[in-house]
């Protein structure tokens, strides 16, 4: 392989790491405690938005190599542990820029956000993993270009609700 390949660049290899980790954490997710997953999420999330906003832009030459593979089933089951651990903690209301009317508050919800960013990540690392230059070209376009339309603003969304519940004063988890 080339050098000049970047498809194998430090940008995407982080990105593969960290996405990584995030995906093998909430595959694990039924195993968490709340605590546990509140303080993951407050570390591992800033690095995901840091690592998605330097990827570099890619475009595949053969964009018919691009595959999906998480299923309703897998997603609904992410969301389905998460909502267990986080109980009634795991709604919110937000302002959300996405949407046409950005003064009205929206219901969000954590588990809502963080299984649609597994979606995007765990996509990214199946179809990476397919080791085509085809797959890794389409795999790291479709994580840059979903980082800013779609799994950048979900993490912007849950972030300030997260490190709300780990330091409100009710609740003590500085120990994790």
């Amino acid at each position: 392989m080339s050098s000049e390949d970047k498809t194998i660049s430090a940008p995407i290899i982080e990105m593969l790491t960290v996405a990584n980790e995030y995906c093998f954490f909430l595959d694990h997710a039924e195993e968490k405690k709340k605590e546990q997953l509140l303080v993951f999420m407050q570390r591992i999330l800033p690095l995901l938005y840091l690592k998605g906003s330097l990827l570099p832009g890619i475009e595949p030459e053969y964009p018919e190599a691009n595959e999906l593979f998480v299923t309703e089933e897998l997603w609904e089951s992410v969301f389905t542990n998460l909502r267990k651990i986080l109980g009634d903690e795991d709604e919110f209301m937000i302002i959300d820029p996405q949407y046409i009317n950005d003064t009205e508050p929206l219901k969000a919800s954590i588990s809502e956000n963080l299984s649609d960013v597994y979606q995007d990540l765990k996509d990214f690392l199946w179809l990476y993993q397919r080791n085509t230059h085809a797959a890794r070209e389409n795999a790291a376009n479709n994580c840059e270009k979903l980082f800013a339309t779609h799994w950048g603003f979900r993490i912007g969304n849950v972030l300030g609700r997260i490190h709300y519940l780990l330091h409100n004063e009710t609740e003590d988890f500085s120990s994790f």
